[in-house]
């Protein structure tokens, strides 16, 4: 009797998973949770600190779907070199004038172009489309010497006011929207603003930081004087500003020398907008090369605002999609870079890297051996956001240099390789702690490698493999103090909500912001 009530207890339990769904097994986050209201509630740190709301990421700042640019010119493929063709469509439809913030789209027929030189969007409005990144599809073949595929670039220009004025705050949280300053009256709704944070002797000593050497040499962190974010403000009402999104970093008085943060009003040009690359594949000469030497690269974004890439596929370029500096609230969507022939040198090619912010990259995947399949750069502040992502091979999940701060990665699969967010130490030219205030929620890994920075927190939470506490990186062979641990929550079990990102996004733009983005 004992044997059939266990049986039909296990059963009842069998039933409820496969009927009622999966989520009853899912546990519950302590730092982010759902209250009895359905809301996200948040736990803050004894400062105040959060996990800040990454739903800001992404074209137009979340929640909105890419648009279809009409057509406005078609190029087809020559069977001899066709950069100079599709390059000069680009120029044609780049003089065209703006409507609705769009000047057209450049198609590139079915079939295969051969293309020696680098490809440039300089315009703002401008997309290049081609007929499918599969065999039927429009393939890019780069030739001749190695060069950049593509390249979309503005020429960001900020502009300095007589507008200053100084953080009164001792100490402002990371995830926070608001901040008190000695003067607002010269600040208004719209206005673009600089957070500016003093990078001093004593803040780099406190994140240990300060003994940097390879082979004899001395090498330095951040070596600039402060550390620039740029928000545009939301609000003012007496001493308090409320940003347009919130800031991924904190600002400790403590460490400022007598200083200050300050928030400064600039002006800003030369961002170019609503500019997309879609639905091709990039095929560079399949070769070993050493990292350094000539390379073939894909894809280069930088001083464009409000843009994306759709449906791109590279097949052994040395470097996949840069979104680089100038960069906010870009969109890198169904993305894949393939790698058949590692790098052969100790430093490793990047499939996908960041270095601005308001930038997702969604269901993208990436597969080859030595490399990072995602990085952020140095000195930038997030949101920064890799949703959906798969990668397969002996590859990582990396942040690469130089504090970085705000980066989600939410339910990603790399099976073979790592997630690491940690200190890299002497690596490189002493690219030390390259990542603050990030988390990883509900991922699955072959490894984590988990570091938290002095003063901040990294978060592990509904991760399945391995966590590690990787040592700092040294090149003498000296033995480095263990470096502290990310806080770890719920190991090998999924919590609530499965997606952070979609969750936190759905409550601040609402159901139709998923559907908008083909959730």
């Amino acid at each position: 009797m004992g044997q059939i009530s266990t049986r039909l207890s296990l059963a009842l339990i069998l039933f409820a998973v496969i009927f009622c769904g999966s989520s009853t097994l899912f546990a519950q986050s302590r730092w982010v949770h759902f209250g009895s209201n359905g809301k996200l509630v948040y736990a803050l740190t004894s400062k105040g600190d959060r996990i800040p709301d990454f739903s800001y990421a992404g074209y137009e700042g979340g929640g909105v779907a890419l648009p279809v640019v009409p057509a406005r010119g078609t190029v087809r493929p020559s069977g001899a070199d066709d950069t100079t063709a599709i390059q000069q469509a680009i120029d044609a439809v780049s003089e065209l004038p703006l409507t609705g913030g769009f000047r057209g789209a450049v198609e590139l027929a079915p079939g295969t172009f051969h293309c020696s030189g680098t490809i440039s969007i300089t315009a703002s409005g401008v997309v290049l489309r081609g007929a499918g990144s599969g065999n039927r599809g429009t393939t890019i073949i780069m030739t001749d010497a190695p060069h950049l595929a593509l390249r979309i670039a503005g020429q960001l220009q900020q502009k300095l006011s007589r507008v200053e004025t100084a953080i009164t705050d001792h100490y402002v949280p990371a995830g926070t929207l608001t901040l008190h300053v000695a003067d607002a009256s010269q600040l208004h709704s719209g206005d673009t603003v600089l957070i500016v944070k003093p990078v001093t002797q004593a803040w780099i000593h406190f994140m240990g930081m300060d003994d940097l050497h390879r082979h004899g040499k001395n090498e330095h962190w951040v070596n600039s004087a402060h550390l620039d974010t740029r928000r545009r403000i939301a609000a003012v009402s007496g001493h308090t500003i409320t940003l347009d999104v919130p800031l991924m970093d904190d600002y400790d008085a403590r460490f400022f020398d007598g200083g200050h943060a300050v928030v400064r009003k600039i002006e800003v040009s030369g961002q170019i907008a609503q500019v997309g690359i879609e639905d091709l594949r990039i095929l560079a000469p399949r070769r070993s090369i050493p990292l350094g030497a000539p390379a073939f690269d894909g894809l280069v974004m930088q001083n464009a605002v409000n843009s994306w890439v759709k449906s791109v596929v590279l097949e052994d370029t040395t470097n996949g999609i840069h979104i680089n500096s100038g960069t906010e609230r870009i969109t890198v969507l169904k993305c894949n870079v393939a790698q058949h022939v590692p790098v052969t040198t100790a430093a490793k090619p990047f499939n996908f890297s960041a270095n601005g912010s308001q930038i997702l990259f969604d269901r993208c995947t990436g597969s080859g051996d030595n490399t990072f399949y995602f990085a952020t750069q140095s000195r930038q502040q997030g949101p920064v956001v890799v949703l959906h992502c798969r990668f397969f091979g002996n590859g990582h999940i990396q942040p690469h240099q130089r504090w970085s701060t705000g980066l989600l990665i939410n339910n990603c699969d790399v099976p073979g390789g790592g997630i690491d967010l940690m200190n890299r130490g002497e690596m490189g030219s002493g690219h030390g702690w390259a990542i603050g205030w990030a988390v990883a929620w509900n991922n699955t890994a072959k490894s984590f490698g988990m570091n938290t920075p002095p003063g901040t927190y990294i978060w592990s939470i509904g991760n399945r493999g391995k966590e590690t506490d990787p040592r700092f990186p040294v090149f003498d062979g000296s033995k480095r103090a263990t470096l502290a641990p990310a806080t770890i929550e719920s190991p090998e079990h999924r919590v609530k909500p499965r997606s952070l990102y979609l969750e936190q996004l759905k409550e601040r733009l609402g159901p139709s912001a998923l559907k908008n983005i083909g959730y």
